[in-house]
């Protein structure tokens, strides 16, 4: 059985690049199945990405800007709640998260949100 290689960003660029330029044997001079250079050249064409494309578990709620402001809310406020801090989340930015996805992105930084009495 053959052995499996990723290509690497840098190697795929060059593939499209050829193939833009009209260049059509590329799997003998490169080493590479023509079905894996088709596959390739079909992905560019349908989203314009060379990049692989794995989906890795399931996508995260909050964006990264969405995190830091969950984060300068709870420092500004030490006495606020994760609901509390989720509720602001949503009014500011119509995200809608879970008290604990708060406490997960807050835990992530080492801050911890107040547990109601």
């Amino acid at each position: 059985m053959a052995q499996r290689k990723h290509l690497d960003d840098f190697l795929r660029g060059r593939i499209i690049g050829r193939l833009e330029c009209g260049r059509t044997q590329l799997s003998e001079e490169l080493g590479i199945a023509q079905s894996v250079i088709s596959r390739l050249w079909q992905r560019f064409q349908d989203d314009g990405n060379v990049s692989r494309c794995y989906s890795r578990g399931r996508p995260r709620v909050t964006t990264p800007n969405e995190d830091r402001y969950l984060a300068v809310t709870a420092k500004r406020n030490r006495r606020s709640t994760a609901s509390d801090l989720s509720r602001q989340l949503s009014s500011a930015t119509g995200t809608t998260v879970s008290r604990q996805t708060v406490y997960r992105r807050l835990g992530h930084i080492g801050l911890y949100a107040r547990r109601p009495a």
